[in-house]
């Protein structure tokens, strides 16, 4: 949590129920963080429980884009349309609503409305807006965009104040944006049109992936931006986290289980295991239980490539995270390999999994602490801490908490065939069984 006691989802969306009704809101996630999604946004507001979205998939921001569309324009065809990322720290709500409101009187003139935010400083890692002719106070043209540029043209920028940070934040008329992506991207154009006969997320997988600002942004004219008088921040790198991040009297951020020794100027994480750092400065260390990533805080930027050729190898790394977050709670892989896996599984107080069986593994569970009920082919037991019990393949087996305190249990399952999809619900309380 960076920027206050709630979550970067928490605080964007508190943030936009300042300007809009809650039945006017709608959430797009990965099916993966649905169930974490709604329980994040229901504890500020019930109601936006059920204006959560999944993509089967990431397809980037135009695609995420359009499913929200889908059901702004089913409610109101002519509606002006607002897009806001979750991983940005505003200040000063009461500006932002300002801007939105004057962003407002230039989409029902079918400007695209971006905002502009002043750079700081010389930054490599952010889109940038070319400011072009003054419309109003404090509102251009834009005439053109660059992508992530190089230090010395980066820095040109800031000295000529001729190009701001791209926000990535929009507003805009639905009905002429839809206009915008049949023109540009007829691909997602056709796939939207068959939205009558068939859900968005049936060909999901089949659609291009592509940025909102590469497919339509780069592509239209008539676009305002308007400069922004609000602080902003994007949170999605390392050296954000730094900057923000509480200092200690080195100007070191440490975070989890660290030993730093004369370290000066650094961000050192971890998250699975001692880290321990020597004689380091202006370093960033970040060690999770299935990574390391080690780079100078010069070079934070190139944390992209690193991404992008682990997407290039076909790395899961890049795919999900070490906890994976479930309806009922969460699980992490502790150990793999050849015909097994180790997990240690823990079910939220009240909560219960669904009814299901796998075809292809077998199950052993150790509880460590906590109470858990289970059933294995409709025959109930209650196992306590250090309690276990086998789960055959093909059986029918459920498990549930039924305490008031998290139950923590030791997964082991064995079988030529262990990943997710090998399982057939029967029963389940979230909705997730299969018709």
């Amino acid at each position: 949590m960076l920027g206050g006691k709630s979550t970067l989802l928490q605080q964007t969306v508190s943030r936009v129920l300042e300007a809009f009704d809650p039945a006017n809101i709608w959430i797009v996630t990965n099916e993966e963080h649905v169930f974490e999604v709604r329980k994040q946004v229901g504890a500020i507001d019930t109601d936006l429980k059920g204006q959560v979205l999944a993509e089967p998939l990431g397809r980037n921001t135009l695609p995420a884009i359009m499913l929200g569309l889908d059901k702004v324009v089913d409610a109101d065809p002519t509606a002006l349309a607002a897009v806001f990322p979750s991983d940005h720290l505003v200040s000063d709500d009461e500006a932002w609503v300002r801007d939105l409101v004057k962003a407002s009187f230039l989409a029902v003139d079918n400007r695209f409305v971006t905002f502009g935010v002043k750079p700081r400083k010389p930054e490599t890692g952010y889109g940038y807006i070319a400011l072009g002719d003054k419309l109003d106070t404090g509102v251009h043209t834009v005439d053109g965009f660059v992508e992530k540029p190089e230090y010395s043209m980066a820095e040109k920028f800031v000295q000529e104040n001729s190009h701001y940070w791209n926000s990535g934040m929009f507003l805009f008329s639905a009905k002429h944006f839809l206009t915008q992506v049949a023109k540009c991207e007829p691909v997602l154009w056709d796939w939207w049109m068959e939205r009558d006969t068939a859900p968005l997320v049936q060909g999901y997988r089949e659609i291009p992936n592509i940025s909102v600002d590469y497919g339509v942004v780069e592509k239209i004219d008539n676009i305002a931006v308007i400069r922004a008088n609000f602080d902003w921040d994007d949170l999605g790198s390392w050296e954000a986290m730094y900057r923000l991040g509480d200092k200690d009297e080195d100007g070191n951020v440490i975070q989890g289980d660290v030993l730093a020794m004369d370290c000066k100027k650094s961000l050192l994480i971890s998250e699975g295991g001692k880290l321990a750092v020597v004689g380091v400065s202006d370093m960033i260390m970040i060690q999770t239980r299935d990574a390391t990533l080690t780079c100078t805080m010069e070079r934070v930027q190139a944390v992209r490539d690193v991404v992008d050729t682990l997407k290039a190898e076909g790395s899961q790394l890049v795919e999900s995270h070490p906890t994976v977050y479930r309806p009922w709670g969460n699980y992490i892989v502790l150990e793999e390999g050849s015909h097994y896996k180790i997990k240690r599984i823990q079910v939220n107080p009240g909560a219960r999994l669904s009814s299901q069986m796998h075809h292809h593994r077998s199950e052993h569970w150790v509880v460590v602490d906590g109470t858990a009920e289970v059933e294995v082919n409709n025959e109930p037991r209650v196992l306590v801490e250090n309690q276990s019990v086998d789960i055959p393949k093909a059986s029918q087996h459920r498990l549930a908490n039924p305490g008031k305190v998290p139950l923590n249990i030791i997964e082991i399952q064995s079988g030529p065939y262990l990943e997710e999809d090998d399982i057939v619900r029967f029963d389940d309380v979230y909705g997730r069984v299969k018709k």
